[in-house]
């Protein structure tokens, strides 16, 4: 196998990237002086690329990895692919509290997710197309005995042959991009997946236990009625969805929301257990209350809104658009809370003259329902005062409003 990484992973590449990264190297006047100094040392200029680029990717990679980068390899598509350590330790518990004991993980990028199954004592096999990928892979994986790392097409495998061979789990991340270069399309189609939904989800008969890593806002008409299917946030952002079944779901069929922030975990799953691809429940609307509360996205894509605003004794201001409204700010995980301190029309002169009446001056604008720009309003807006604010431009039964707002500790 021949990989664009072997000069870095060959024993004088290595070596030095391990010298290197004892070194400043963080910004771009230190990668400058690195860049001299290794000319200077006679170091092919090809090599000297490379190292720098490693250098500068395990950097990027300290938002997913922490302090493991600097041991790892990556390639750019490779870490934006990648699933972050916290979450793939999340995967890694699931398979690990099901029982299994020897894990096939199916397009397996640079390993994240495998390095984190592998940590907690299990057997991987790590399998992709991509030979750059495969080769960080197996360094990432280094450590590990029992962790094999192949090249080749996973449609090429015999899932029952991976059974008698012990497999008895299958972590999959589908290609769900129309090529493996950076800015091709997305493919919307779960059939059009490279394998394809339903491809992953018939190795069950070989497999019961399979995770499968997908699209955040594949339709619930493309979900198993039997899976238990999770979106994932982390302090805020939603980062991913993914699918459980047999003994990895845990806690039955049905959609989930999942919030990590910072260490801890919170869990949301609806009051009345329903198959994953039931159609969602619409949440009461009724007036705008004291305050308005801006869901977690990962509750809004489980289409748990519902089950929020009834742990929330909370409502919908409009139909379909997902902010929630209440007399009281509940704290919860799953939602920031907002208080109301005026409503306009939703016209920059009438939104300027509030935001000055309140003292406020720097503002943040979020939308929902309404085709305005933030920036541009933000722009139009004449503002000069210190107090802190936001601009929430939405519509409140139907009707487009701007609700002056002030966050809430």
């Amino acid at each position: 196998m021949n990989s664009s990484l072997d000069p870095v992973l060959m024993r004088e590449g290595w070596d030095l990237l391990t010298r290197l990264q004892a070194l400043p190297h963080t910004t771009e006047a230190e990668q400058a002086q690195l860049n001299a100094l290794l000319r200077k040392e006679g170091i092919e200029p090809a090599l000297v690329s490379a190292l720098l680029t490693q250098l500068e990717l395990r950097v990027h990679a300290h938002t997913k990895f922490g302090d493991f980068a600097d041991h790892m390899v990556f390639t750019r598509d490779g870490l934006e692919q990648a699933t972050r350590l916290n979450v793939a330790a999340h995967h890694a518990g699931r398979f690990r509290d099901s029982g299994a004991t020897y894990v096939a993980d199916l397009g397996c990028g640079i390993g994240s997710d495998s390095l984190a199954i592998a940590s907690l004592g299990l057997k991987t096999l790590s399998v992709d197309l991509n030979p750059d990928a495969v080769a960080c892979a197996a360094t990432n994986l280094r450590d590990f005995p029992d962790s094999d790392v192949l090249l080749g097409n996973v449609l090429d495998l015999d899932i029952h042959e991976l059974a008698d061979r012990g497999v008895d789990a299958i972590f999959a991340d589908p290609a769900r991009r129309t090529g493996a270069k950076r800015g091709s399309t997305r493919l919307m189609d779960p059939e059009s997946w490279s394998p394809s939904l339903s491809t992953v989800l018939g190795w069950r008969d070989a497999i019961p236990r399979i995770g499968i890593k997908v699209a955040p806002g594949i339709s619930y008409s493309d979900l198993p009625e039997d899976a238990c299917v999770q979106w994932t946030s982390v302090d805020g952002s939603l980062v991913e969805a993914a699918i459980w079944t047999g003994l990895l779901a845990r806690d039955g069929s049905g959609r989930v929301a999942c919030v990590i922030k910072g260490s801890r975990t919170f869990t949301l799953r609806a009051i009345h257990e329903a198959p994953a691809n039931a159609p969602l429940i619409p949440a009461p609307v009724g007036e705008l209350a004291d305050y308005v509360g801006e869901p977690d996205d990962a509750v809004i894509r489980a289409g748990l809104i519902s089950t929020l605003a009834n742990q929330l004794d909370a409502h919908l201001i409009s139909e379909s658009i997902a902010y929630l409204s209440a007399t009281e700010a509940t704290p919860s995980a799953f939602i920031r809370w907002f208080k109301v301190e005026d409503v306009v029309t939703l016209r920059p002169k009438t939104i300027s003259a509030a935001l000055r009446g309140l003292g406020i001056g720097r503002i943040e604008v979020k939308k929902r329902g309404t085709d305005i720009d933030p920036a541009t309003l933000r722009r139009s807006l004449k503002l000069s005062d210190n107090k802190d604010g936001v601009v929430i431009a939405t519509r409140i039964k139907g009707r487009h409003r701007a609700i002056i707002a002030t966050r809430i500790s």
